[in-house]
C-alpha cells in the first residue's frame, strides 16, 4: 500500500463519509419544546382517560343514555372544522396563535359540560371542546414537521404516545374516585387547571422554533374559502348523520339524506384523491388512519357502559379495566420509533390492526356471565398495542410524504379523516345500540345495574367494528407509494 502525497491526496476529491443523524429530541436545542408540546398532549390524555370513566354516570344523571354515543360524536364532529381551519391557518401564519387558541377553546367547552344541567347542554360543551381538540392536534403536527428531523420525528411521536401512561393509569382511578365521591361534575371542571402547564412550556418555545410561515420570502397565502365552507358541510352532514343514527324514526331519513348530500362531496374535496378507493402511498396512509382510530375508539367508548351495566362494575374499576392499554399503547409506539423496525413498518402496522381487531371482538365475550371480567383488560391492552404501533407509524409516514408547505393541509387530512371515521362508526354503532334497547340500559350504576341486561345492544356495537378494523389489515399493505411516485 502506498502513501500518498498531501499534493496527490488533494488532487482526488473522496467525498466525505455521510455524518449520522445527531441529536435527540431532549438536547438543548429541542428540549423545552419537547416537555412543552408533550405536556399539551398530557393534558388531552388526563381528559379522554378522566372523562370516559366519568360519561356513563354523567349520562345517567342527566337522562341521556339514549344518545350515549352522542356525548362522544360531538366531540369528533366539530373537531372536523377544527382541524380544517388549523391547517391552513399554521401554513398560512404558523401553529402558534391556532395552538393557543385550541387550547382555550378546550377548556371553556370542558366547563360548559361540568356546569351542565341537561343532556344537550352536555353535549354542546363536547362539540366546544372538539373545536378546540381539532385546533391543537393539528398545529402540534405542523410544530413536528417543521421543528424536529426526520430522523427524530418518530421519537417524538413515541413520546406522545408515553404521555398516556400516567394519565391512563392514573386517570380512571381519581375520575371514578371522584366521581363515585364528589360527583362527576368535578372530574370536567378540575381538568382546566392542568391548562396553565403546556401553555406556559409550550407556547415560547413555538415561538421561538416554529412560529411563523414556512416560507417567510413567500407571499402570505390568501384563506381558502372552498376548503372553510367544506369543512363547514363535512361537520353539519357528519351531524346531521349522527342526529339521524340516535332518532331512529321514518323523518330521521330527512336528516341521513341530506348529511350524506353534504359529506359526500366536502369528503371528495378535502381528502386527497385516491383516499376512498386505497390509492397507494398518502392515500392509503390517511385512509388507515381513520379505520383504526374509528374502529378502536367507536367500541372503546362504549366498554365502561358496558362494564358498569352488564357486570356490576364501578365506575372506576370499569375505567380501571382500561389503564393498562395506556402501557402497551406507549410500548407499541415505542416499538416502531426504534431505527431496525423502519424496513419492517408496514409488517408491524398490519400486525397492530389485526391486534386492534382481535381486541374489538373479544371484548364483548364478558356479556358472558361465565367469563372474567379482567379478560377485557387483557384484550384492550393488546389491541392499544397495536393502536400504538398504528397511529405513530400514520404520524410518521404522514410527514416522510409531506412537503413542508403542504404539511398543514395533509396533517388536517389525517385527522379529518380520523375524526370522520369516529363519527361516523360512533353514529353506527349508536343507532344500533339503540335499535335493539341501548336506550334502557343504565338506569343505575354499581351492582344493581347487573339486572338490566341488554347483550345484544353491546354486540351490536363490537363486532361490526372489529370487522372494520380487520379490513384496516388489508389497508395497512398499501401504504409505501408505487414505485413511479418514489422515482419520479
Amino acid at each position: 500500500m502506498s502513501v500518498l502525497e498531501p499534493r496527490d491526496a488533494e488532487s482526488i476529491a473522496v467525498p466525505p463519509p455521510p455524518e449520522p443523524p445527531r441529536g435527540s429530541v431532549m438536547d438543548a436545542a429541542h428540549r423545552a419544546l419537547s416537555v412543552g408540546i408533550v405536556s399539551v398532549v398530557l393534558l388531552i390524555a388526563f381528559e379522554a382517560t378522566a372523562v370516559g370513566t366519568a360519561m356513563p354516570v354523567a349520562a345517567r344523571e342527566l337522562d341521556g343514555i339514549s344518545v350515549y354515543a352522542f356525548a362522544f360524536s360531538a366531540y369528533f364532529t366539530t373537531s372536523l372544522f377544527g382541524m380544517v381551519v388549523a391547517g391552513q391557518w399554521s401554513d398560512r401564519n404558523g401553529p402558534l396563535t391556532p395552538l393557543t387558541v385550541g387550547i382555550s377553546a378546550f377548556a371553556v367547552g370542558l366547563l360548559l359540560s361540568g356546569t351542565a344541567a341537561s343532556m344537550w347542554v352536555f353535549i354542546l360543551g363536547r362539540a366546544v371542546q372538539g373545536l378546540g381538540g381539532g385546533l391543537v392536534i393539528v398545529a402540534l403536527y405542523v410544530v413536528v414537521s417543521r421543528a424536529y428531523e426526520e430522523h427524530l420525528r418518530p421519537a417524538i411521536m413515541a413520546a406522545f404516545a408515553a404521555s398516556w401512561v400516567v394519565p391512563s393509569v392514573v386517570g380512571p382511578l381519581a375520575s371514578g374516585t371522584i366521581t363515585e365521591h364528589l360527583g362527576w361534575r368535578w372530574v370536567f371542571v378540575g381538568i382546566p387547571v392542568l391548562v396553565v402547564l403546556p401553555l406556559v412550556l409550550a407556547l415560547p418555545a413555538i415561538r421561538r422554533t416554529a412560529s411563523g410561515p414556512a416560507d417567510p420570502e413567500a407571499p402570505l397565502a390568501a384563506w381558502d374559502r372552498r376548503r372553510i365552507l367544506l369543512a363547514l358541510a363535512i361537520s353539519a352532514g357528519a351531524g346531521l348523520l349522527q342526529y339521524a343514527g340516535q332518532e331512529l324514526r321514518w323523518l330521521s331519513l330527512l336528516p341521513a339524506v341530506a348529511g350524506a348530500a353534504l359529506l359526500v362531496p366536502a369528503v371528495r374535496g378535502l381528502l386527497p384523491r385516491g383516499t376512498v378507493r386505497a390509492a397507494r402511498g398518502l392515500p392509503s396512509v390517511i385512509l388507515l388512519r381513520g379505520v383504526a382510530a374509528g374502529s378502536f375508539i367507536a367500541a372503546e367508548s362504549f366498554v365502561p357502559l358496558m362494564l358498569v351495566t352488564q357486570r356490576g362494575l364501578s365506575p372506576t374499576h370499569a375505567g380501571l379495566s382500561l389503564a393498562m392499554g395506556g402501557l402497551t399503547w406507549a410500548l407499541g409506539s415505542w416499538i416502531q420509533s426504534r431505527p431496525w423496525t423502519e424496513p419492517y413498518r408496514e409488517r408491524l402496522v398490519v400486525a397492530g390492526m389485526g391486534l386492534v381487531a382481535l381486541a374489538i371482538l373479544t371484548a364483548p365475550s364478558v356479556l358472558i356471565p361465565a367469563v372474567p371480567v379482567w379478560t377485557v383488560a387483557v384484550a384492550w391492552a393488546f389491541g392499544c398495542l397495536g393502536m400504538g404501533a398504528v397511529i405513530a407509524s400514520t404520524s410518521v409516514l404522514l410527514m416522510k410524504l409531506s412537503p413542508p408547505e403542504e404539511a398543514g393541509a395533509n396533517s388536517a387530512a389525517l385527522q379529518i379523516s380520523d375524526g370522520l371515521s369516529n363519527v361516523l362508526l360512533l353514529a353506527a354503532g349508536g343507532a344500533a345500540f339503540a335499535a335493539l334497547g341501548g336506550g334502557a340500559v343504565g338506569h343505575a350504576v354499581g351492582p344493581a345495574a347487573a339486572g338490566s341486561s341488554h347483550p345484544s345492544a353491546f354486540a351490536a356495537v363490537f363486532l361490526p367494528m372489529a370487522a372494520v378494523a380487520a379490513a384496516g389489515a388489508w389497508v395497512a399493505t398499501r401504504l409505501h407509494a408505487p414505485a413511479a411516485a418514489k422515482t419520479g
